[in-house]
């Protein structure tokens, strides 16, 4: 009797999960909302993304932030970026406070499989990785932004691997891989997909750059000041939004061929404005601006069985509904640990407006705030712009409305009192051994150089540490030790036969380890071979593993510090990153 009744609750679980809706979530890099051949761009073609919005919901004013990690924090919890914590996009304020929980927490919860492929952007060591905020599987990169998109260094799960590629095909092909899994397990799927093209480097393959590459400028749609246009820099990124698309529509044929599309929602977002000066359906501003063109996405939403083709959506939304969207739709239940800001959208996609009240949303980047209501926009520099009559923001009509002004301004006031005022110094140190886990990924990114050593770039992201010529000179990382245990380190570096023989050593709290890099490793500088249009960023390099040693490291806080005992020739080495992982102690498993 006991094992019939345990078989019929194992079956009731079982049709449960069955009948459970998959999501999966599409959010681009530095793509504007006019780098779509569905807001009326004829510069290029995206079918596969027009799509959806055929197939499924479209909104007409959606609204992210002005660059890539709060926009992140947004989506995955629900509430504005500087209440969760993420005030920067590297150093560590990229990072979401431990006490956050995010919609991949809440479909674990469910019985989901969650995956997340691409740039993560929200903090690289656990508890901050992917793998500590609700993920199950994580494929891709957890910085700003990558140096090289072919073949490149790549994390799995904590393990640094080799890419296949490019690296949007990549994670397509990975995500792909994920869903199929998921499915034959019977097991629904949250598949996040955040991919980190077309943000810079201006890399894409002669497929789509071919297309491109001889196209003039004159005979293409223009941005409202073309004299600010950079023709290659323009053509890549037209080059890379088609990419995307042949990638999006990639999964959306495997979602057919596993016979899942119309028990699946599909959401296309882009994470701020365009990274360049291009058409943007002649608003004002671009990428790390406020005003409209910097903030404004496109939203698309398809589920075969819950939303109607063809729907558009008119009122003002914002990323930050995104996450009550889901979960009301998906029939998972909301149980964050913090109050969200974001209200579920679910009437709008039903074509429900009643009771729906008029929003105000403020966005800001570095020290500047604007405020949207469904009509007026309040620039940073405090003018009222109407946007149903100028959208284009030119007439400032303050003196006009000066009750919508005054208004506006409040909110402005009250948003910089209570939440930006908030935000103090930033004490939260880098993690090495959390219990859970046994690996941490310690990158130059996070460190910081003392003496003469210099960063190879100003956007610490995908940087690495040179310019290492003197005893004096060390780097230091702010960090916590989560379990106390012996550690094996491995050094990722760079260093010419003629400088061999520097002396390194690794100390915390007391103990060090002490190696001698014995081994050449001279890699070109590589990627621009690759590059269509000149870089900001460092070109990178094939640093490779040297097993440094072990280490003990004891449970707290304190200062990681990597120096050069001795440097008998010209310099030590060029410092990339340091992987440490806790070892097993006898007994265990």
């Amino acid at each position: 009797m006991r094992a019939h009744t345990f078989l019929i609750t194992l079956l009731v679980s079982a049709v449960g999960l069955l009948s459970k809706t998959n999501v999966v979530v599409f959010l681009t890099d530095d793509q504007g909302w006019g780098d779509l051949s569905l807001n009326g761009n004829t510069n290029l073609s995206t079918p596969n993304i027009d799509s959806l919005a055929k197939e499924g919901a479209s909104f007409d004013r959606f609204y992210v932030c002005p660059v890539c990690s709060p926009t992140r924090a947004e989506f995955l919890t629900g509430r504005h970026h500087v209440r969760s914590g993420v005030y920067s996009t590297s150093a560590g304020g990229e990072r979401m406070d431990l006490d956050e929980s995010t919609i991949a927490d809440l479909f674990q919860q469910e019985g989901y499989a969650t995956g997340a492929f691409g740039k993560w952007h929200n903090g690289m060591q656990y508890p901050y990785h992917p793998l500590g905020r609700g993920f199950d599987y994580f494929y891709g990169f957890c910085s700003g932004h990558w140096g090289h998109y072919y073949d490149a260094l790549m994390e799995r799960n904590g393990e640094l691997v080799q890419g296949k590629g490019f690296c949007v095909d990549d994670f397509t092909t990975e995500a792909m891989s994920f869903i199929e899994r998921s499915v034959k397990k019977d097991k629904p799927f949250f598949a996040y997909v955040p991919y980190n093209t077309p943000h810079s480097p201006m890399q894409v393959p002669d497929r789509w750059w071919n297309k491109f590459k001889d196209m003039n400028l004159e005979d293409m749609m223009r941005n409202r000041n073309p004299n600010k246009e950079d023709r290659l820099h323009l053509l890549a990124a037209l080059a890379m939004c088609e990419n995307i698309d042949w990638n999006v529509g990639r999964l959306l044929k495997k979602l057919d061929q596993l016979h899942v599309t119309d028990d699946t929602i599909v959401v296309f977002f882009h994470d701020n404005g365009p990274n360049g000066t291009r058409w943007n359906g002649d608003m004002e501003g671009r990428k790390g601006s406020t005003e409209e063109g910097g903030t404004r996405s496109p939203l698309l939403i398809k589920w075969p069985k819950g939303i109607k083709a063809g729907t558009e959506v008119m009122p003002i939304t914002s990323v930050r509904d995104l996450l009550p969207t889901l979960c009301e739709l998906a029939g998972v239940k909301q149980r964050p640990l913090k109050v969200i800001d974001g209200q579920s959208l679910k009437p709008l996609l039903s074509g429900n407006t009643k009771g729906w009240k008029t929003r105000t949303l403020v966005s800001t980047w570095k020290g500047k705030l604007g405020v949207r209501d469904q009509r007026f926009r309040l620039g940073y520099k405090g003018k009222l712009f109407d946007m149903q009559k100028d959208p284009g923001q030119r007439v400032d009509v303050s003196k006009q409305f000066p009750k919508v002004t005054e208004r506006l301004n409040q909110r402005k006031e009250s948003f910089q009192k209570k939440v930006l005022e908030q935000i103090g110094p930033d004490e939260r140190p880098f993690v090495i051994g959390h219990p859970a886990v046994s690996w941490t990924q310690i990158p130059a990114r996070d460190g910081t150089a003392h003496g003469g050593i210099k960063r190879s770039n100003q956007f610490p992201n995908c940087s690495y540490f040179t310019n290492w010529t003197s005893k004096e000179d060390f780097i230091t990382w702010d960090v916590e030790v989560g379990k106390s245990g012996k550690y094996e380190v491995e050094l990722w570096y760079a260093c010419r036969e003629e400088d061999l023989g520097a002396e390194i050593e690794l100390s915390f709290s007391g103990n060090s380890l002490v190696t001698t890099i014995s081994t050449p490793n001279d890699p070109p500088l590589v990627g621009k071979q690759e590059d269509r249009a000149p870089r900001m960023e460092s070109y990178v390099k094939d640093f490779k593993p040297m097993k440094m040693g072990v280490i003990e490291f004891k449970e707290g806080k304190g200062i990681l510090k990597l120096q050069a005992t001795q440097i008998p020739k010209s310099q030590a080495m060029e410092f990339r990153l340091l992987q440490i992982t806790r070892m097993k102690e006898k007994g265990t498993d």
